[in-house]
C-alpha cells in the first residue's frame, strides 16, 4: 500500500505548525501510522539549508538562488524522507511543499511560473499532495501573531504587500486545484480551526482505511 502526501499550507501566523501536530495526532490516537516533516527542511542537509534561507544577511539574496535553494533541500527531502515514508505505507504530513514556492516565489517575488513547472518536474516526478490543507487568515491578522512570536526571519521582515501578494496566490492555486485544497478559517479561535481540522481529518481517516483495506 502507498500511503498518503498531506500537505498544510499558508502564510506567517495562520498557525501551521501548531495545528500540524494536531492533526498529526487525531490520526495517531486512530491507528494511522503517520509521520511529519517540514520545508524547508525534513533531512539533515534541508535544515542546514533552511537555516541559510531564514538568516537575516546583508547581502541581496537573488530570487533565483532562493529558488535553487529550496529545490536543492526538497530534491534530499523527496528522496531521503517523503517518498521511502509512502512506499512503506505511511502517511506523510508536511508542513508547506511546493504550493508554498509558487506562493512564495511566484507570487510574492515575481519568478516566472514555468520556471517552479520546470524544477517541479525535475525534482518531484509524478510526486504531488493528495490533500492540501490551506489555512487561511487576513494578512494583517497572520502578520501581527508573527511579529507576537518575536524575532523575525528575513522572510518575516517582507513588508506587506509581499504577503497580500502571497496570499493571493496561495487562495487562486486553492481555486484551481479545488479538488486537492481544503480551505481552513484560520482568523478564528484555534479551538474553532481545530474544529475545521477535525472534519477534513476524518476525511482522510477514510481515505487511509480503504487504501488499507484494498492492499
Amino acid at each position: 500500500m502507498r500511503g498518503l502526501f498531506i500537505t498544510m499550507e499558508g502564510g506567517e501566523g495562520v498557525g501551521k505548525s501548531t495545528n500540524l501536530t494536531f492533526l498529526e495526532n487525531f490520526l495517531r490516537d486512530n491507528g494511522v501510522d503517520v509521520v511529519c516533516t517540514r520545508e524547508p527542511g525534513g533531512t539533515r542537509i534541508g535544515e542546514e539549508i533552511r537555516k541559510l534561507l531564514l538568516q537575516i544577511r546583508q547581502e541581496k539574496v537573488s530570487a533565483m538562488t532562493e529558488l535553487l535553494l529550496i529545490f536543492a533541500a526538497r530534491a534530499q527531502h523527496v528522496s531521503e524522507f517523503i517518498e521511502p515514508a509512502l512506499a512503506m505505507g505511511q502517511v506523510v504530513l508536511c508542513d508547506r511543499f511546493t504550493d508554498a514556492t509558487y506562493a512564495y516565489q511566484c507570487g510574492g517575488r515575481g519568478v516566472a511560473w514555468d520556471t517552479v513547472e520546470q524544477l517541479e518536474e525535475l525534482v518531484q516526478d509524478k510526486l504531488r499532495p493528495d490533500v492540501t490543507l490551506l489555512l487561511d487568515a487576513p494578512t494583517s491578522v497572520g502578520m501581527s501573531r508573527a511579529r507576537g512570536r518575536g524575532e523575525l526571519d528575513r522572510f518575516e521582515q517582507e513588508d506587506l504587500d509581499f504577503f497580500e501578494r502571497v496570499r493571493g496566490s496561495y487562495l487562486e492555486q486553492a481555486k484551481n486545484d479545488s479538488g486537492r485544497y481544503r480551505l481552513i478559517n484560520a482568523s478564528v479561535s484555534l479551538d474553532n480551526v481545530q474544529q475545521q481540522l477535525l472534519e477534513v481529518g476524518g476525511e482522510l481517516l477514510s481515505r487511509w482505511r480503504e487504501r488499507s483495506s484494498e492492499s
